[in-house]
């Protein structure tokens, strides 16, 4: 479970969904506290976010838990980059290269923290785009709020952050200028090269301006349709931690209130009904729970979802009817259920809950078969026949006595005589 959350994790990095990854890489860390990988990527999610105490956090739990792994000094620098606090990034390369001398990412990553160390201090013009504060400006203003949907100018101001000679690049962007704007609190303006405000600001800079590349196009933005989708499947997620927190807590009418509204705002996510189903399951409600498994099993045929997923619903419901049939005796169900579980995906956890039912279902056709008074009339009769040394009729009743009543010795010593 933990490698399915992980995995999805990835996928949503990829994907540039960094929100989404963040909160599958925490359904994994749940479940695995002890993988170094999980912190670590989840420290990049944040650091994507721009959100760099907790990839700081993250980075360092990284370290704590593989003190020898190279990539986690990588995430503790770059989480130390984004708060300014050059030094500490230094060191934290340079014990990552003690590991791993020919890493270049550490060796960029060091270049850039030595250079922000040594020039960002000395230009105040730069200051300006240093600190998790410079994003703070930006967001509030209505003017650069807009551009931070842009990939590409988030990914110029990173690099502004991370080494701010690099303004000197990005001068002829527009949208750059603007941010410095705010972030000096003048106006800027690119119209006119007599404008006084830009020639205190080329005053300001230390080294010559150097020619600025082609200003890149702005991303295409989703529709109105695409970008409500997004929202919901948020919330949706929100309400699914939520949900698993009351879990953990056993406030379980809490839980099902927020596994309802998830599934409101999201339908192609079937872990919201077989979550709700292991609520239904904790409280008893067996014929809920199995409702809700047989409601994620078909609309996870319909999005073609995870058969892992499949077959987690399928064993939810085959605990229910497990339950179930210690009072009505019938544990066939929920054995037919588990192997269609094992169809789709053999899980250990399944088998073991395949062989108690089966184990559970033997036990009680014998309990059911117990009866002394039989057993003793089958003695009888298995005494008959061996008096008159008819040995194989004998054995057969004695047989049937055994089964009957299975705590009988004087049977088995009479059928040992057979």
């Amino acid at each position: 479970m933990a490698e399915e959350a992980k995995s999805k994790g990835n996928a949503a990095f990829s994907s540039g969904d960094y929100a989404t990854a963040i909160t599958h890489f925490t359904e994994a860390i749940n479940l695995a506290p002890a993988n170094h990988v999980l912190y670590s990527n989840r420290s990049a999610s944040y650091a994507s976010l721009h959100r760099y105490e907790e990839a700081l956090s993250d980075a360092k739990k990284t370290v704590e838990l593989k003190p020898d792994w190279s990539k986690g000094y990588s995430r503790l620098g770059a989480a130390y980059i984004g708060l300014s606090q050059f030094n500490e990034a230094a060191d934290a390369y340079k014990k990552g290269l003690e590991i791993d001398p020919s890493n270049e990412a550490l060796k960029s990553g060091l270049a850039d923290a030595t250079r922000s160390r040594g020039g960002a201090k000395s230009n105040p013009f730069v200051d300006a785009f240093q600190g998790p504060e410079m994003w703070a400006k930006l967001t509030a203003d209505p003017g650069t709020r807009v551009y931070l949907q842009q990939p590409d100018f988030v990914k110029t101001m990173q690099e502004i952050q991370k080494n701010p000679n690099n303004l000197n690049l990005y001068m002829k962007d527009k949208r750059v200028m603007q941010a410095l704007g705010v972030l000096l609190n003048v106006k800027m303006s690119g119209s006119s090269g007599d404008d006084t405000e830009m020639k205190e600001a080329d005053d300001l800079r230390k080294e010559p301006e150097q020619e600025a590349e082609k200003e890149p196009e702005a991303m295409e933005e989703l529709s109105e349709e695409e970008r409500e989708k997004k929202e919901r499947k948020e919330k949706a997620l929100k309400e699914k931690e939520e949900g698993n927190a009351a879990y953990k807590k056993k406030d379980f009418e809490r839980a099902i209130e927020c596994y309802t509204k998830a599934m409101e705002l999201d339908d192609e996510d079937i872990s919201y009904l077989t979550n709700r189903a292991a609520v239904y399951l904790e409280m008893g409600k067996y014929n809920e729970c199995i409702g809700d498994c047989d409601k994620a099993v078909e609309r996870g045929r319909e999005l073609r979802s995870d058969f892992k997923m499949i077959a987690r619903a399928l064993t939810r419901k085959g605990s229910a009817l497990v339950k179930m049939a210690k009072c009505s005796k019938d544990f066939e169900p929920a054995i037919e259920t588990f192997q269609k579980a094992l169809t789709e995906h053999r899980n250990p956890d399944t088998l073991k809950k395949l062989n108690d039912a089966e184990k559970a279902k033997k036990e009680l056709e014998q309990q059911e078969y117990f009866d002394p008074k039989i057993a003793e009339e089958e003695r009888e009769k298995g005494n008959g026949f061996f008096k008159e040394q008819k040995y194989p009729e004998a054995v057969k009743h004695y047989s049937e006595a055994i089964k009957r009543n299975p705590n009988d010795v004087r049977v088995r010593a009479c059928c040992m005589l057979c």
